[in-house]
């Protein structure tokens, strides 16, 4: 069972399928293109589905994020460690609408608690294109530091450390 985590303003909760409309719409658009995008629908529900599956063979994975006060799902944040990847990693995407406002960074703050009280990480980084400033800006406030690059086929990413002791 996926626990559901909260926060002051997010609700941190596992993928719906009611969640692919918007789901969808952000991987079908240019801001997906830090991420892995864009991509086309049936692609967007797989990419749900996989983050399903991770959760199922990890034990942890990626949670739709959703702004409690409205029930609006405004992205994804959570852990993720696939096969090939360099260390297990907090991950953030807040859809364009919502960005500018914490959001991001409310998320990964949670996300990074919950890994280390309740799952014992004692290490964790954040896999960033490095282009993406606003995601470059969310792993600096998180108190992470940058650490170097490694290839994560078809890109090259920039390695943030965070700091668990936070």
């Amino acid at each position: 069972m996926t626990p559901v985590l909260e926060s002051e303003r997010l609700t941190l909760r596992e993928f719906r399928a009611d969640d692919l409309e918007p789901y969808a719409a952000f991987w079908a658009s240019e801001a997906s293109r830090f991420v892995g995008g864009p991509c086309g629908r049936n692609d967007a529900w797989r990419r749900m589905a996989m983050y399903s599956g991770h959760r199922v063979l990890r034990g942890y994975g990626i949670w739709a994020i959703e702004e409690s006060a409205s029930g609006a799902f405004i992205g994804q944040a959570g852990l993720w460690y696939p096969e090939g990847w360099p260390e297990p990693e907090i991950h953030w995407t807040v859809f364009p609408a919502h960005q500018g406002r914490g959001f991001a960074t409310e998320a990964a703050r949670r996300v990074r608690r919950h890994a280390r009280d309740e799952l014992g990480f004692t290490r964790l980084v954040s896999c960033i294109e490095p282009a993406n400033g606003a995601s470059v800006k969310v792993a600096l406030r998180l108190g992470a530091e940058r650490e170097g690059s490694a290839s994560v086929p078809p890109r090259i990413l920039d390695i943030y450390r965070h700091d668990m002791g936070f």
